[in-house]
């Protein structure tokens, strides 16, 4: 329950928070954009993942949908990131290149909130005794910038060759090495959730 609290909050949060961020800085976005996008890049692909993974589970079992169907997108997946990666950046490079000084402080502010909401999560779940595969993806979730919607966004509202569409294309750049980064130090403090684990069991005999 808990982790499905930490799933909701920010996919709710999204657009209120979008709206007043770009409306103090006098950027007039519609609330039905802003819907549109995140029903079109998250919430349509949460559902059809939530409903091919009861069915998959309930008609093939558990041990399938891990050990052969998820193994089946893993280099669909890498492509595709790649494949929109190359694409955007092919269009931005230059940008980036001439810019280099407004690259870094538009990544500065980026990374130190990116690790201070991961480590406030996972420090939090640590505290509320929550396992670590929990804690873990309730942090990486938090963390989490949804660069890739803020790009469709951008790119849909402002053009591919927009400064809106620059800053969040840094955005991506900047969270790929620091997510991997949280996700090294999330495994290599998953001893500090032994405890947390030991007590979960004890509750559920």
């Amino acid at each position: 329950m808990l982790f499905r609290v930490f799933l909701m909050g920010p996919l709710i949060g999204f657009v209120p928070i979008v709206a007043l961020l770009l409306g103090i800085n006098n950027v007039i976005v519609p609330y039905d954009t802003l819907i549109l996008s995140v029903v079109l890049f998250v919430v349509i692909p949460l559902i059809l993942g939530i409903v091919s993974r009861h069915y998959i589970i309930k008609t093939k079992g558990i041990n399938y949908f891990k050990e052969i169907f998820l193994k089946k997108f893993d280099k669909i997946t890498i492509a595709g990131l790649l494949l929109t990666l190359t694409i955007i950046f092919s269009f931005q490079g230059r940008k980036i290149i001439d810019n280099p000084m407004d690259i870094l402080l538009i990544s500065i502010p980026l990374t130190i909130q990116t690790f201070f909401i991961f480590f406030f999560a996972y420090g939090w779940a640590k505290i509320w005794k929550l396992p670590h595969e929990i804690a873990s993806p309730a942090g990486m979730i938090g963390a989490s910038n949804f660069f890739e919607l803020a790009v469709a966004v951008a790119i849909s509202l402002f053009g591919l060759n927009s400064g809106a569409t620059l800053a969040t294309v840094v955005g991506v750049l900047v969270e790929v090495p620091v997510m991997l980064i949280l996700v090294n130090i999330s495994n290599r403090t998953r001893g500090y959730f032994i405890e947390n684990c030991k007590e979960e069991k004890i509750i559920k005999i």
